[in-house]
């Protein structure tokens, strides 16, 4: 598991923009996401964490790597600040 901490992570359009570059990176990789914690967990056969933040930073965020994560976070649906969905 790989854990991404995003700060610039704001509402459920940037949760989709990072979505869509991750997959663009593994198209199979499980891709779990806290909104409120900023927080991108990420299981990939194929990216490593480098592969994996370089994405995040080509859409245009600031990933930093989150040490000694193991289990996913609980992705809860979540409002947006721009009325995106």
């Amino acid at each position: 598991m790989i854990a991404i901490e995003v700060k610039d992570m704001t509402c459920g359009h940037c949760v989709s923009t990072i979505t869509k570059a991750l997959k663009a990176t593994d198209k199979d990789a499980k891709i779990h996401i806290d909104l409120a914690r900023h927080r991108v967990q990420i299981e990939s056969a194929t990216a490593d964490a480098e592969e994996l933040a370089d994405a995040i930073k080509e859409a245009g965020y600031t990933p930093v790597a989150v040490q000694g994560v193991t289990q996913p976070v609980a992705v809860k649906p979540a409002g947006s600040c721009c009325g995106c969905r």
